[in-house]
């Protein structure tokens, strides 16, 4: 990726010159708080005996002699972070992780420093003010450039390793607090002061690699604020605010003292569908049209989505339909509007799929995999969609002995991930199960599941004239015939008929229970009547249970939800997704509908009629199975009596 005109670029030598250094401050230096107070212990001791601690960086600052009375401390970042998690002596991928992005995000610092010296005169002034020869008259602009060098280089470190970290941020948080060791001196005290405090914050705060992590990038943001409001009122900045940078090999920019994103998206490589080219599917086309513009509400401040605070954010969703009937494509359009959404607003997007090459030999590692897949997809500075396609064959059934370990391990992280007891839902992302056989799905993780997408492909005649247009394409003579094309896909109107077939139950053995219950209690217009109906489902079908009735409410204030945030509102940002918080969430309410008890049923019975499908399949399946097995044996028993036979 080239910078854009408008920014210039950092060479990667320019750098990396700087790596010695970054490596000497982490090891060892020595610091005497000024502003702060220490809270932890001092630096860890040694890890053996015969093991000497890493050298002590003192440096000097070009020009200038510094003196202090206090007791200086030692730190050592690099052994602080080695101490996290215990006395393993192999560093862990967490540890290192830090560890690189400390060193790089430092040499990336002085480097911008020395920039900003060489422009602004200040390095010539260093030199003069060594050799004794500095004019009395510069001496105030001497210090006034020093203090500018402290903030830019503060500003680049704390935005760096923000940046560079990100990848690996769990959804762990910690709260340090104020960042108070900010020294202005110069740009080596700056430095000196700032990797002491973060030291502090993680002997306190970084318990283990979670919090550790968590808790660099807190001191990494809360530094990046604290510099940017002092930045506002200090001089001699304009060489730094008046260009922009950008290191290619991170494709990390820097412009000026805004923080940069702190979280990069995917470079989608995929095959775009619009909605027009999903021919049938009309709910499930509906539903996903309108969850993408959803996710789009997520305000990156708050870290909360009003649609989930309001309700009818769809978190999770299963789509299910025989092999041809539009998954693929269904998860082709949604992906495409979420990246065209976030390319107009300039948000990171992040799509992953979970695929049955994460489904690993070695214990441990499938769980690993999935758990790698969630959190990137969770991450809460990006608008993120996870797909698991195929995922009777990726996630196995609890107590299936034909599943493997790794499938095993898989369900229990997706199962865990989806709902519970630490899953946060705040609305930037939504995962989408899909599957041909979604009977071969354990029953709990389905369950998990808070939206049916039945995915059934063309079903009336105009669908099958309109697909099978959309697929000649344009290179033929072939008259069309009396027939207004795409219009059966005009999506308001076919989504109404769609939901109107839900009136009534699709699956043979839930209208029996939706008529004997009417027949007894009479129309379901009230609540007790409508909790006799579930009641009835439930003794029907005992795999009908509390979590049903939430994923059947969720639905509803779904419904409740039926409206199409403007397309306008996704082309231009200005209108609603830069608005503030509240601001959104106030737009949000106007549209909302009532809820009727239409919708209740119809949402009753849309859920029932997938369980009972479920349900279906998977008993012939175990019946076709049941009969093979007593072929098998009869077959077995008649060639063991006849080799018996004299």
């Amino acid at each position: 990726m080239n910078a854009p005109r408008d920014e210039m670029e950092l060479k990667e030598e320019a750098i990396r010159e700087h790596y010695a250094a970054a490596a000497n401050l982490l090891s060892g230096l020595d610091h005497t708080p000024r502003l702060a107070k220490a809270e932890a212990v001092a630096a860890p001791s040694e890890r053996s005996p015969g093991i000497g601690t890493r050298p002590r960086f003192r440096s000097t600052t070009p020009g200038l002699v510094t003196r202090s009375t206090a007791r200086p401390e030692g730190v050592r970042l690099i052994e602080r972070i080695e101490a996290v998690g215990g006395d393993d002596p192999i560093t862990s991928p967490a540890q290192a992780a830090v560890m690189q992005s400390l060193r790089r995000a430092l040499a990336i610092a002085l480097a911008v420093g020395e920039m900003f010296s060489a422009q602004t005169g200040l390095s010539e002034l260093k030199k003069a003010n060594l050799e004794g020869r500095l004019p009395d008259a510069r001496r105030a602009e001497f210090s006034e450039l020093l203090a500018a060098e402290a903030l830019v280089t503060l500003s680049v470190f704390a935005n760096a390793t923000a940046f560079l970290l990100a990848p690996h941020a769990t959804e762990q948080t910690v709260e340090i607090g104020t960042v108070e060791e900010v020294l202005t001196d110069n740009a080596q005290l700056a430095l000196h002061g700032a990797l002491w405090e973060l030291d502090q914050d993680i002997a306190v705060f970084g318990t283990d690699e979670a919090r550790m992590v968590a808790s660099v990038l807190a001191y990494a943001e809360q530094l990046t604020e604290n510099v940017r409001l002092r930045a506002e009122t200090a001089p001699r900045l304009g060489a730094f605010t008046g260009a922009n940078y950008r290191i290619e090999a991170d494709d990390f920019p820097i412009a000026g003292f805004a923080p940069s994103r702190k979280a990069r998206g995917t470079a989608l490589v995929m095959a775009f569908k619009k909605p027009e080219e999903v021919v049938g599917n009309h709910i499930a086309k509906y539903q996903a049209m309108r969850l993408a513009k959803m996710l789009m509400a997520y305000d990156f401040e708050r870290k909360l989505n009003p649609f989930a605070e309001l309700g009818g954010f769809i978190f999770t969703f299963m789509g299910d339909g025989k092999p041809g009937t539009g998954k693929t494509t269904l998860i082709q359009m949604m992906a495409g509007l979420l990246d065209g959404y976030c390319r107009v607003a300039e948000y990171p997007f992040r799509y992953q799929n979970l695929s049955i090459e994460n489904v690993d030999s070695y214990q441990g590692k499938s769980g690993q995999n999935a758990k790698a897949f969630i959190r990137n997809v969770m991450d809460p500075a990006v608008i993120g969609f996870g797909t698991i396609d195929d995922i009777d064959q990726i996630a196995g059934k609890r107590g299936d002995r034909q599943s493997s370990a790794g499938q095993q391990e898989i369900t229990a992280v997706l199962m865990e991930s989806f709902s519970g007891a630490n899953t946060v839902v705040r609305g930037n992302c939504s995962f989408g199960m899909f599957s041909n056989y979604p009977e071969n799905v354990d029953d709990a993780l389905r369950q998990r599941a808070g939206a049916r997408f039945l995915v059934d492909g063309p079903q009336t005649r105009e669908d099958y004239i309109d697909i099978l247009a959309l697929l000649l394409g344009k290179n033929h003579s072939i008259p069309l015939g009396d027939h207004d094309l795409y219009a059966a896909q005009e999506i308001k109107r076919a989504v109404a008929e769609s939901f109107e077939r839900h009136s009534r139950p699709l699956e043979d053995g839930l209208e029996n229970v939706f008529d004997r219950v009417r027949d007894e209690i009479g129309e379901l217009d009230t609540m007790a009547k409508l909790g006799t109906y579930l009641k009835a489902i439930q003794a029907a079908d005992e795999r009908f249970t509390g979590r049903a009735i939430k994923n059947i409410t969720d639905a509803v204030k779904v419904r409740a939800m039926d409206f199409e945030l403007p397309d306008e509102w996704m082309e231009e940002p200005e209108l609603f997704l830069f608005k503030d918080y509240e601001t959104k969430k106030a737009m949000i309410g106007e549209l909302r509908r009532p809820i009727t008890v239409e919708m209740v049923v119809q949402e009753i019975n849309r859920y029932a009629d997938s369980e009972f499908r479920y349900a279906d399949k998977s008993d012939e399946a175990a019946i076709e199975n049941a009969v093979r097995e007593m072929r098998r044996m009869e077959e077995a028993k008649r060639r063991y009596l006849e080799g018996k036979a004299p």
